[in-house]
């Protein structure tokens, strides 16, 4: 399930992944408030708490997050991804060099300060 966090600056847009996750959850809850930022303010400064282990992510949430990532190429100013997962921690290290815009990950310990560097 994807549910938006709502105690965000005004131009952050944010969402916590928890169980299984899917494009369902894209289609209904994350895009169309994603495409809505990005209609506004022509830049984009995105939150993704994942809470789940990335196994319970289904092919077509993986696809959406791919599309998202592509119809907005241009408009991503930061994204911060938190987990306390190694491999995704690293996964958008390496995926950050390849984005415009700043990518950072933190661990879940570090919300706060994560909230903090993408209202900056």
């Amino acid at each position: 399930m994807i549910e938006q966090i709502q105690d965000l600056p005004q131009n952050v847009v944010g969402f916590r992944g928890t169980g299984k996750i899917t494009k369902n959850d894209y289609d209904t809850t994350l895009l169309p408030v994603v495409d809505m930022l990005a209609d506004s303010t022509g830049s984009l400064r995105y939150l993704f708490v994942l809470d789940s282990d990335v196994s319970n992510i289904s092919t077509g949430a993986w696809y959406d997050d791919i599309k998202l990532g592509l119809k907005h190429l241009l408009q991503w100013k930061k994204i911060a991804i938190v987990s306390d997962q190694k491999y995704v921690n690293k996964f958008t290290e390496v995926f950050g060099t390849a984005m415009p815009g700043e990518v950072r990950a933190f661990t879940l310990s570090e919300l706060e300060t994560a909230k903090k560097w993408l209202a900056e």
